[in-house]
């Protein structure tokens, strides 16, 4: 079994979000998304997600497309892909942030998944940063 992680804030789930989930679904057996929590989006984007981190998990699941949603970490980043050891890791075409030198990073925590960086799908009209400011 082929377990394939993709992790992000999943805040308002639109046809990019779903484009995203299976294309990385289409990579494994078992598709795993790691949710960003509550603090780590406002640490990170400067403001608090619309959705709580609860309910951007439920949102997953209820697409069908992701087989397990997990919360990640507060500290270290990386220390959910060490607990989860996937196969696969697939990002955004602009996810940018905890994925600098990422083969390296897991490298030293003995792991060897592959990195798949998954192109866009209509960015110009499905971006979570356009969506939430029309």
């Amino acid at each position: 079994m082929k377990k394939v992680l993709v992790f992000g804030t999943f805040d308002i789930l639109h046809p990019g979000h779903l484009y995203f989930l299976r294309e990385a679904k289409g990579r494994g057996d078992t598709l795993v998304a790691v949710v960003a929590l509550d603090e780590t989006v406002k640490q990170v984007k400067g403001k608090s997600p619309q959705n709580n981190q609860e309910q951007r998990m439920e949102n997953l699941l209820k697409t069908g497309i992701v087989d397990k949603a997990v919360l990640g970490n507060p500290g270290d980043k990386h220390l959910i892909i060490e607990q989860l050891r996937p196969d696969v890791i697939c990002l955004g075409y602009d996810q940018k942030f905890f994925t600098e030198n990422l083969k390296e990073n897991l490298a030293q925590r003995g792991i060897n998944a592959e990195i798949i960086r998954i192109g866009s799908y209509y960015p110009e009209k499905y971006k979570s940063s356009k969506l939430k400011s029309s």
